[in-house]
């Protein structure tokens, strides 16, 4: 067997990481994309290695009972909803399966049995932040450009891996109104305008990104990203959006000449509104809501619902009784810390992105909250001897590290602090388990509970307790 030769009536036995598809011939692992569960089908090798093949499909044989129908019209270009041909109670399985496998292969760690999956009630319409690429030219596929279709300016997603080729988004069912009719109007406006799209290899052009936020408040902000301080153009497009979406609280724009399309560094300018947009999350005891200010450089979980769950599980699991000292490593606008001070003595916040912790700060301000103190630095540099120290041996520590989780140091400074107990909230459960390994030094598993923030991705949260080893 070599690249390119069709394998046929290939049966698809199981999933495996990162949404591929197991099937075996002849003993052969064949990693498999586009397939479900259950499914026979012929495939196209597209890499062959000594232990494993991997292929595309090609056609479905017969569809498997896991198998539904796809909602979007850019299902197989898009890189987003990668399993929505997958029934959710399905993609669930799997997800859980995933955080068993990554805790017991890479963690080599002896787990309790596995709380059940907490799946989103929301499977469409759950995110409150999309980043969508304006384009000179549109990416077709390959049927698309055999037709008398011409390719023309687009604003929409990235193929995946592919930098320079982005393809139109006519609808997508990833965020509520008016997302959809945002990008819709400022496509045409800008087609009208005769305004340049860019070209993402020359680096030449005007338009270059928009942000699109929106929030349970009923609040939504657009960041428009822009190559020139042309301000014609900028000012007609933003009063267009002003104009139609009356929901726009907060418009904003930022010049940016660079080669990449990140704007931590660069200066946002509010054009019209607020520089922010709020949040509500209900508190964890029921009693009132709490505000959270979200920014066009803030850090906000982008499914609100289920994020509200995934913290509730946390403070659940953290078990606070009024008296304690928590530290909430990997704090970034403060959600966790300001959603678990009100049971707690104190809680002490760490986020090596500086305008990160000046926005939890402000976070406890106009919620009221008194107990919360914030620090910026690298937290493997600032969480050290003299830290504790000064500001005392943490009895919980709540960690909610980004997808590389935590350093060695950062696990190895945990142990020698001791606190009674540790919620791990993480993103990946490959790293958690790795870091999970380090802390089975001294700590052991009480509860894992995995929730699914991202319906129809591959992607887990997962949020583990655990519990000092008594040494007597």
């Amino acid at each position: 067997m070599k690249k390119g030769d069709l394998l046929e009536n290939v049966y698809i036995e199981t999933m495996a990481a990162e949404g591929k598809c197991i099937a075996k011939i002849d003993g052969l692992v064949i990693f498999l994309t586009g397939g479900a569960p259950g499914d026979v089908v012929n495939a196209t090798i597209t890499h062959k290695k000594k232990s494993f093949i991997e292929a595309r499909v090609t056609q479905v044989v017969k569809e498997s009972n896991q198998r539904i129908q796809p909602f979007c019209s850019h299902f197989g270009t898009c890189g987003g909803c990668t399993w929505q041909h997958i029934n959710y109670e399905t993609q669930l399985f799997y997800k859980q399966k995933q955080v068993q496998d990554n805790l017991e292969r890479i963690g080599d760690l002896n787990i309790p049995n596995i709380r059940p999956i907490l799946g989103s009630a929301k499977t469409k319409l759950y995110r409150n932040k999309l980043d969508f690429t304006f384009t000179h030219s549109e990416w077709l596929p390959w049927e698309d450009l055999q037709s008398d279709k011409v390719k023309g300016p687009a604003l929409g997603f990235h193929i995946p891996k592919m930098f320079d080729k982005v393809f139109d988004v006519i609808e997508c069912h990833l965020q509520p109104d008016p997302s959809n009719g945002i990008r819709l109007a400022l496509k045409k406006t800008a087609l009208k305008m005769k305004i340049p799209f860019f070209d993402l290899r020359s680096q030449e052009g005007f338009l270059r990104t928009v942000t699109i936020r929106t929030s349970t408040s009923g609040e939504a902000m657009v960041i428009l990203q822009v190559t020139q301080n042309n301000m014609e153009w900028i000012e007609s497009l933003l009063q267009m959006l002003s104009d139609k979406f009356p929901q726009l609280t907060s418009i904003n724009y930022i010049i940016n000449n660079k080669r990449n399309d990140t704007f931590n560094d660069l200066d946002v300018i509010t054009w019209k509104g607020n520089p922010y947009i709020t949040e509500l999350m209900p508190r964890p005891n029921g009693n009132g809501e709490l505000q959270f200010r979200v920014g066009p450089k803030s850090f906000y979980q982008t499914n609100s619902d289920q994020a509200h769950e995934l913290y509730k599980i946390a403070w659940q699991l953290a078990d606070l009784k009024g008296d304690e000292l928590v530290y909430d490593l990997y704090t970034g606008t403060g959600t966790i810390a300001n959603f678990v001070a009100a049971n707690a003595k104190k809680v002490i916040g760490l986020e090596y992105v500086v305008d990160a912790i000046e926005d939890a700060k402000v976070n406890s301000q106009i919620n009221g909250i008194t107990n919360t103190e914030f620090f910026a630095g690298d937290i493997k540099d600032l969480l050290n001897d003299s830290f504790l120290n000064t500001y005392g041996r943490p009895d919980v520590i709540i960690t909610d590290p980004p997808r590389a989780g935590m350093h060695e140091d950062v696990c190895k400074m945990i142990l020698k602090a001791e606190p009674q107990r540790i919620v791990y909230v993480s993103c990946n459960p490959a790293t958690q388990a790795r870091d999970l390994k380090i802390l089975s030094e001294k700590y052991e598993i009480n509860v894992v509970q995995p929730v699914d923030m991202f319906p129809h991705t591959i992607h887990v949260e997962n949020v583990v307790s655990l519990s000092l080893i008594s040494t007597r």
